[in-house]
C-alpha cells in the first residue's frame, strides 16, 4: 500500500493490525500446546480491537488531519510483520510469539513518533499524537497481560 496521507497511513496501520490478528488467530488454531493457544487467541482478539479502534480514530479525526500529506516525511522503512521471525505463530514458543508481537507494535510506535515529531500541521500533529498515545497504551497493556499469563 502506498502511504501518502495521514488518512493512508490510518489505513495501512489497521489493515496492518487486521493481519497480525489473522496470523495470532491460524496460529492460535494450529499450535500444539493449549496455553500457547490461548495467549494467540487472546492477541488475535486484541489486534482486532486495536484495528477497530484505529478505525474510529479515522471516522472520528479532522479532514484536515486525515488529508496531510506524509510522502515526503516517511524515511521510515515500512512494518515488518516477521522481522523477528519468519516462523509460523503454531511453531513459536511463548517468548518467540511475544517478541515477534511487540517487535511490530514497536516499529508503529516509531513510525508514529517520526512522523509526529516531523509534522507542523497542528491537527495532523493532534491525530499522531492520538495514535502514538494509543499504540504505546495498547503496548504496555498487551506486556502486562503477557506476563500475567507467563506466571500462570
Amino acid at each position: 500500500m502506498k502511504v501518502e496521507k495521514i488518512s493512508d497511513l490510518i489505513d495501512w496501520t489497521r489493515a496492518m493490525h487486521q493481519q497480525l490478528a489473522e496470523r495470532f488467530a491460524d496460529g492460535s488454531t494450529h499450535h500444539e500446546q493449549e496455553m500457547l493457544k490461548m495467549l494467540l487467541s487472546y492477541l488475535a482478539d486484541h489486534e482486532t480491537a486495536l484495528a477497530k479502534m484505529i478505525d474510529g480514530f479515522e471516522r472520528s479525526a479532522d479532514t484536515k488531519a486525515l488529508n496531510t500529506w506524509v510522502y515526503d516525511y516517511l524515511e521510515h522503512k515500512p512494518i515488518e510483520l516477521h522481522r523477528s521471525s519468519d516462523a509460523p505463530f503454531a511453531e513459536m514458543n511463548f517468548d518467540e510469539i511475544c517478541k515477534s508481537m511487540f517487535d511490530v507494535h514497536n516499529q508503529a510506535i516509531d513510525l508514529y513518533r517520526e512522523l509526529h515529531g516531523r509534522v507542523d500541521i497542528p491537527e495532523a500533529k493532534e491525530l499522531l499524537q492520538a495514535l502514538l498515545d494509543m499504540e504505546e497504551h495498547e503496548t504496555m497493556r498487551l506486556a502486562q497481560q503477557t506476563n500475567r499469563m507467563r506466571d500462570m
